[in-house]
């Protein structure tokens, strides 16, 4: 079986192929492929997939548009940190999906489904990713307005408005304030990325950055760009050579 994982984050691709080795009984062959330029590609050159594992949103964009851009009928499993509200959609058009981070159990059971996924997809009844990219669309607009976190024995309310970037540092999700407060939210950067919405772009797998917090960018190496912040902050902000087009855009709609 030819199995196709789509995911921009290395660690995590080569983690789930990992899993998905040790879980299949059958011989299989594992492609992975890491940004919707590069799926697209591979997909148009027409080779035979039986199963895709894909995370929904890349370093250039969301996955769907693979899909809408490429002609697919194999079963499609998301690797997502999306909820399940927002997931409903694709139970109704006979997509699975693992919530991240994903446990081995969560896999094997998407594998097992994967006879029953197998049958529902074809030419015929592919899903409408074109109404689900404007389902997630909408979602993000329903962003957030406080983002919890806890300070000694209490929970307090913090703003988006007051939150000028979410950091990771020593593998612990800080929070930093316009005001030069820091906190620490009980949630990982995947799932703060969510709740914060637009006004928020992941330069990197260490910084979510505020768009009202950027004073400028500059050039960096290799094509990546340096996020230049108003508020006094030790760390240098990077932004990918992949992202940088993305980010571009998102902050030409300040």
């Amino acid at each position: 079986m030819n199995i196709v994982i789509i995911e921009d984050e290395q660690v995590v691709a080569d983690d789930l192929e990992l899993s998905i080795s040790q879980l299949i009984d059958e011989p299989a062959s594992i492609m992975q492929l890491h940004s919707v330029k590069e799926a697209i590609a591979y997909f148009k050159a027409s080779p035979e997939t039986g199963l895709i594992f894909s995370d929904i949103q890349l370093g250039d964009g969301l996955s769907f548009e693979i899909f809408i851009d490429a002609t697919i009928t194999a079963p499609v499993i998301f690797c997502t940190a999306y909820d399940e509200y927002a997931m409903d959609a694709f139970k109704a058009n006979g997509i699975d999906y693992i919530l991240k981070p994903f446990t081995t159990q969560t896999l094997q059971r998407a594998l097992q489904r994967y006879g029953q996924l197998k049958k529902l997809f074809s030419a015929q009844q592919s899903p409408q990713y074109n109404a689900l990219m404007q389902l997630l669309a909408g979602r993000d607009a329903q962003q957030s307005s406080s983002i919890l976190v806890y300070h000694q024995d209490k929970i307090i309310p913090v703003k988006l408005e007051d939150i000028a970037l979410f950091y990771l540092a020593n593998e612990i999700t800080h929070l930093l304030t316009f005001s030069g407060k820091t906190f620490y939210p009980n949630k990982t950067l995947d799932e703060l990325e969510k709740l914060s919405g637009n006004s928020f772009f992941r330069a990197n797998r260490q910084f979510l950055v505020c768009r009202k917090a950027i004073t400028d960018v500059s050039n960096f190496f290799s094509r990546k760009l340096s996020v230049n912040l108003n508020i006094p902050f030790g760390e240098r902000v990077i932004v990918s050579k992949v992202k940088a087009p993305q980010f571009l855009s998102w902050l030409s709609k300040a």
